[in-house]
């Protein structure tokens, strides 16, 4: 999020990239450990950089010719470093001599598909107060981001919804890895004992749940109420509109920053409509585990 307002909001970053690029978005934590030709590929360009593969994150905007020599790093959200480097790597000789790259069999692992006959749900999360005013260019940015997910329901979960049944595996989901507050990064996701109370209902289409979430620690929680319409139609689901809304308190290892003390958090769900790119993206909690995730 901070990079989309900072970073590649600036007209001329855009217009390099545009025009000199071939811009290309990845999460680099699949990146850095697909054993397949596609993983091959980025680990060569992020080892000729300053963080390499196998000691932890390789997180970073990377520049690289077609035979995957690096031509320029920055890990800075300032547009004017960005533009420079960007600027310097275009004087870059380039090597022109190089073989033929080939996709090969990809890591399934870490290239999961979407359940067969199921569904693709769009998750938006918003903290609706109570942050302290700030002139920090990048707190202000963090205070008013939105954290973006997809959540992969089972084609018989979507058989269970149609009948107008509500399955537990479907609401134990959707509340564990995705009643987050994923603003401000990488959340840390509930377990199964955080579930403290969970109480749904579906019926004529209109989905209800109350839920209280706590960490054994009790210094992360949310207490939330769900309500939503799922729309069926020809014996398929052509709508699905819900919102989690309630109290949030407490952060995550990689969300830092919170709000003090509980504060209001939004989740809203929409059911994707396969137009955005942005749909196939795995669930971030389905990360090198879908199979846990699922079940």
């Amino acid at each position: 999020m901070l990079d989309r307002e900072s970073t590649f909001k600036n007209p001329e970053v855009v217009k390099l990239l545009k025009e000199n690029f071939i811009p290309i978005a990845i999460d680099q934590a699949y990146q850095r450990r697909q054993k397949d030709n596609e993983g091959s590929f980025y680990q060569k360009i992020a080892n000729q950089g300053p963080r390499k593969v196998g000691k932890g994150t390789t997180q970073g905007l990377y520049i690289a010719d077609a035979s995957g020599k690096l031509l320029g790093f920055s890990n800075n959200r300032g547009a004017e470093r960005v533009i420079n480097m960007m600027r310097k790597a275009m004087k870059e000789p380039r090597t022109t001599d190089f073989g033929k790259i080939t996709k090969g069999k990809s890591d399934l692992r870490y290239n999961p598909s979407p359940p067969k006959g199921g569904l693709v749900i769009r998750v938006t999360t918003k903290v609706l107060g109570g942050y302290e005013k700030t002139e920090n260019t990048y707190r202000k940015i963090m205070h008013n981001s939105l954290g973006r997910d997809n959540f992969w329901v089972t084609g018989s979960e979507k058989k269970e919804l149609i009948n107008g049944k509500l399955p537990d595996t479907f609401l134990r989901r959707l509340i564990r890895f995705h009643l987050v507050d994923n603003t401000r990064g990488e959340p840390t996701m509930w377990g199964p004992s955080d579930i403290r109370t969970i109480k749904g209902n579906l019926e004529n289409g209109q989905l209800s749940a109350k839920v209280v979430l706590r960490n054994g620690q009790g210094d992360r929680g949310y207490e939330a109420q769900i309500l939503g319409i799922i729309k069926t139609e020809a014996g398929e689901i052509t709508g699905f509109d819900a919102v989690a809304k309630g109290q949030y308190w407490g952060e995550g290892k990689y969300t830092r920053n919170a709000p003090e003390g509980r504060f209001p958090l939004a989740v809203a769900f929409k059911l994707a409509d396969g137009k955005d790119i942005a749909d196939t993206i795995p669930p971030q909690g389905s990360r090198g585990w879908v199979r846990g995730y699922i079940n």
